[in-house]
């Protein structure tokens, strides 16, 4: 569909009704056993697979592109060492040696100076302020925070899962892939994958780039303002290296489609084709705030794999620019009519 197609720029148009019990609040039972929507973005037509069954709609030659970030356990229960009162403390990312942003509550009992015992012989000290709940952290008093995170740190489940982390999500809240620590939120859509199934997609001749975007809170970050232009994304950051610049090329070149995995993963693609003012894609690496929103020129998605995403979201919009708003809202409703499941750890779908 062309980039240019008139859609509604109204929060209260990316809404629609989301039971809390369509939730996903556990991952299916294996990492293939999700469901998959397909939408076809010419026709319309809406089919429902299971998620192996993607593969009959990919060929030889095509791109798939995943985002290998890692989910840090970003989740630490603390105490504040002048009073034993409990803080949580949820870093978010670091920002030099020994320093973090990170949000601690109650935000009522904590100052610039106050110590917190984090385990482990980890202590940090409250810096300062940094506005909309965050603060900055000085983890260099005892052990290294970054060494401890396994032991200290919990899966920083989103606020949508009402449950606590259990072991099982330190492996199924991770993709398969995952190389590079830095995000505080999975790239979901690509939970679905395992190696098999990876290696079973190369061996039909579909390539795989693999690019880096760190996913941070502004992920759940609402939309506040009925105007969707007037929000502004939180600063993730993200790298697309010469070899995916050459893979995409190549791609092209034999008449593939570049299949991006999630939004993140298309964030990523679409920021570097746009890096510094670039219009076509190239290597870049930086701190992105890339708001994809209809209507939205797409210079290097050609498909997506996803999941379902919240309503009045900046996901929500993504898919909506991808694939247009009725279109989405018509297979949304559809997916909720037939008992998908939702959000991270729900169902999948394909937009073709």
């Amino acid at each position: 569909m062309p980039a240019s197609r008139l859609e509604s720029l109204r929060l209260e148009d990316y809404d629609y009704p989301l039971p809390k019990e369509r939730i996903a609040q556990h991952p299916a039972a294996s990492r293939e056993g999700s469901r998959l929507l397909v939408v076809h973005r010419t026709s319309g037509q809406i089919e429902h697979r299971h998620f192996p069954g993607l593969d009959s709609y990919l060929r030889p030659g095509d791109l798939l592109s995943l985002n290998e970030t890692r989910v840090i356990p970003a989740r630490l229960s603390g105490e504040k060492m002048e009073t034993g009162a409990n803080l949580e403390v949820f870093v978010l990312r670091k920002v030099g040696e020994g320093k973090w942003e990170a949000l601690v509550k109650p935000q009522r009992r904590v100052r610039s100076g106050v110590e917190i015992n984090l385990g482990e012989g980890v202590r940090a000290r409250v810096e300062r302020w940094l506005g909309h709940g965050k603060f900055l952290l000085d983890t260099t008093l005892g052990e290294s925070l970054e060494a401890a995170l396994d032991v200290v740190g919990q899966v920083p489940l989103p606020p949508y899962i009402r449950r606590d982390p259990v072991p099982e999500d330190r492996n199924r809240y991770q993709t398969v892939f995952a190389t590079q620590p830095g995000a505080v939120a999975a790239p979901t859509a690509a939970l679905h994958f395992t190696e098999a199934h990876l290696e079973s997609l190369s061996a039909k001749g579909i390539g795989v780039a693999k690019v880096v975007l760190h996913t941070g809170l502004g992920t759940f970050r609402p939309i506040t303002n009925s105007d969707v232009t007037r929000h502004t994304m939180e600063a993730e950051y993200f790298e697309v290296g010469a070899s995916v610049v050459d893979e995409v090329r190549d791609c092209r070149e034999r008449g593939g489609r570049v299949v991006a995995v999630g939004t993140t993963t298309t964030r990523a693609l679409e920021s570097a084709a746009r890096w510094n003012g670039a219009e076509m894609l190239g290597p870049a690496r930086g701190w992105t705030e890339q708001y994809i929103y209809p209507p939205f020129e797409f210079r290097v998605v050609d498909a997506l794999v996803t999941n379902f995403h919240q309503p009045r979201s900046t996901l929500l919009l993504l898919v909506s620019a991808f694939a247009g708003r009725a279109l989405i809202m018509n297979a949304y409703h559809e997916a909720l009519e037939r008992d998908y499941r939702f959000l991270s750890y729900g169902d999948a779908m394909l937009i073709l």
